[in-house]
């Protein structure tokens, strides 16, 4: 008896003990094993936009994975992918949009309501555009840009809201003593409060809902209130920041690094749907 084990030289020792990966449709009904959890089931859903799966053990319970590497297959290691469409022809279409909702295909946008959803400016309306696009158009609502939270009161005199004419706002930094909590207190005191639904979030500008990581940081910088915000962020990165179209680029570049919701802060998503389910409810 070798006390020593065999001679592990010899043979090819690079070949991994049970085979190397190889790609493997996920389809429904499939058993296989998680190899970091030892959790053993039945592929019973796929989620092609969020490449996860779920599976479900001989007791019925069901946990959900990231598709790719790190399954057994018959106790060959495997690489799930997202199955094939049924007589699919082409790239599946996808199930949920940028927002997290259930798709709707070749549905038409319905028409505008009277409600609308203001923001503050620019920034903030191309980002819930890239986002929440789809669902809006679905409830047929439209986003506006107020150019600043100051002239609130004045737009919705203008506007008229009522009971099928709501508005809901979304407004940055609104935090306990700001400028824009006081304007959103007396506003919700008014006439109008009753059909206008203020919500923000904490953060100081848009730009700071899209989580740091998508563009390389560990967290956004902190800029001195002597900075304008935008510019002292551009000027850490080291981004060209000498005029207003240094700063579009900028946020073009941030924009670009948003593919759904997955890619920006919590702090902000509840409050987006909080005002669509405002605006296009009964």
């Amino acid at each position: 008896m070798d006390r020593y084990g065999t001679d592990v030289m010899a043979g090819d020792w690079k070949v991994p003990k049970r085979g190397r990966a190889v790609e493997t449709a996920g389809d429904i009904g499939l058993v296989v094993e998680e190899v970091t959890t030892d959790w053993c089931g039945e592929i019973v859903a796929v989620d092609r936009d969020l490449d996860t799966l779920t599976l479900e053990d001989r007791r019925g319970k069901r946990r959900t994975f990231p598709l790719g590497p790190g399954f057994l297959l018959e106790g060959k290691p495997v690489i799930l992918t997202a199955p094939l469409r049924a007589g699919a022809s082409g790239p599946a279409k996808p199930t949920r949009t940028a927002s997290g909702s259930i798709a709707v295909h070749d549905a038409q946008a319905r028409v505008a309501r009277a409600s609308r959803i203001f923001v503050e400016g620019r920034h903030d309306a191309e980002l819930v555009e890239k986002v929440w696009g789809d669902d809006l158009r679905i409830e047929g609502v439209v986003v506006e840009y107020l150019g600043g939270v100051d002239d609130l009161a004045d737009h919705l005199v203008s506007f008229k809201p009522g009971p099928q004419r709501k508005v809901g706002v979304l407004v940055d930094h609104l935090v306990r003593g700001s400028k824009e909590s006081r304007i959103a207190d007396a506003i919700a005191r008014g006439p109008n409060g009753k059909h206008v639904r203020i919500v923000g979030h904490p953060f100081i500008d848009v730009w700071q809902a899209v989580k740091p990581d998508r563009i390389g940081l560990r967290e956004w910088p902190t800029i001195p209130r002597s900075i304008e915000w935008k510019k002292g962020v551009c000027q850490h990165l080291g981004w060209p920041h000498r005029d207003q179209a240094d700063i579009a680029r900028a946020w073009k570049h941030i924009l670009s690094k948003v593919d759904s919701y997955a890619d920006l802060e919590p702090a902000l998503l509840g409050r987006v749907e909080e005002l669509i389910d405002f605006v296009a409810g009964p």
